[in-house]
């Protein structure tokens, strides 16, 4: 399907800076029902896109939860990303230039802000559910405390209420990566793609898992001194990245990631996390390194009435996108009481 496009007014970001000329690229799919109260708002992570019916399968779409038979679901693509909406890659209006590494800063409350004027361009004033994973969840939680009566159901999944000096320092050896490509620093098309192989490979260590490599990449060949399964499999999705997405991008929506911090401005996050109105599902993997379960039961030891659930599984960070079934279950127990599906 492809996107539709809402041009936004002037945005003014919150590092002082106002990003003109902007858009925001969205999917929609379903039909809103006569109270217009059947909206899904899927938040997508990092290197994902508007299409969530392609990213999140077995999740969103015919026949499974969330189904746009029953559902008007609603997924935008953030700025700073290169699948239409305004990115690195983008001429800036003043210059007529693409803005490659010189792309301002978007915090997470950036991001939000271009997705609460697309809301009030659609006229959605009743938000059954929003959902996000990861950076999905991070500006998922972020829109809850603007807005706590605004969203009936909120369900975050492997994310947290302030990026952790763990995670913002697997960002910043990507980055590294990214930045220590000549190319990169040209600023042009391409521009930093060596480097982006790498840090794809440095993000893989922090989205699987010790057994998840163990059980799928450990050499069947004990004689095997060269080309073992492991390398070849960290090259592969390196390539794999390369070929859909953008280094400029990567290295703003990392940045991005970085400046989550719900407390910030609001007396800290026991304080901002109160805030939140929606009725709330936290799910946490039990083998996730990039965003442990302490970050999950802290989201839901301060979110009024939050369910908190553990996803058992040995994919790592990356069981929010895999483990759909799994989710499903948990879906049909938050919403039992409350909601006949």
């Amino acid at each position: 399907m492809p996107n539709q496009l809402f041009e936004l007014p002037d945005l003014r970001l919150e590092s002082g800076e106002t990003l003109t000329g902007a858009h925001v690229a969205y999917q929609t799919w379903g039909q809103l029902n006569e109270d217009r109260n059947n909206v899904v708002w899927v938040c997508h992570a990092l290197t994902a896109n508007a299409d969530v019916l392609a990213w999140w399968p077995g999740l969103v779409g015919a026949g499974c939860y969330f189904d746009p038979a029953e559902y008007f679901i609603v997924c935008a693509n953030v700025l700073g990303s290169c699948y239409g909406s305004t990115g690195p890659l983008d001429a800036d209006p003043a210059t007529g230039q693409a803005r490659f590494q010189h792309f301002p800063l978007l915090t997470i409350r950036d991001l939000v802000a271009a997705h609460e004027l697309l809301r009030q361009e659609l006229e959605l004033t009743d938000i059954h559910t929003l959902i996000g994973g990861s950076l999905g969840g991070q500006q998922a939680l972020e829109w809850a405390v603007q807005r706590p009566d605004l969203f009936d159901h909120l369900v975050v999944i492997a994310t947290n209420a302030r990026h952790s000096a763990w995670g913002i320092a697997f960002n910043e050896a990507q980055r590294l990566a990214i930045e220590a490509d000549p190319t990169y620093a040209a600023g042009q098309p391409g521009g930093g793609d060596d480097g982006l192989r790498a840090a794809r490979a440095i993000a893989l260590l922090s989205y699987r898992s010790y057994s998840a490599y163990a059980e799928t990449q450990t050499d069947p060949d004990d004689t095997l001194l060269r080309q073992h399964r492991a390398s070849t499999y960290q090259r592969y999705q390196g390539d794999k990245l390369v070929s859909r997405f953008d280094a400029y991008s990567y290295v703003s929506l990392s940045r991005s990631m970085d400046t989550h911090n719900l407390g910030r401005n609001r007396g800290g996050v026991p304080a901002a996390l109160a805030r939140v109105g929606a009725r709330t599902l936290v799910l946490g993997i039990t083998s996730d390194v990039l965003f442990p379960l302490s970050e999950q039961r802290e989201l839901a030891a301060h979110i009024p009435g939050a369910m908190y659930a553990e996803l058992d599984s040995r994919y790592g960070h990356d069981g929010f996108l895999l483990e759909t079934a799994a989710i499903t279950h948990f879906l049909e127990l938050f919403y039992a009481p409350t909601f006949v599906h």
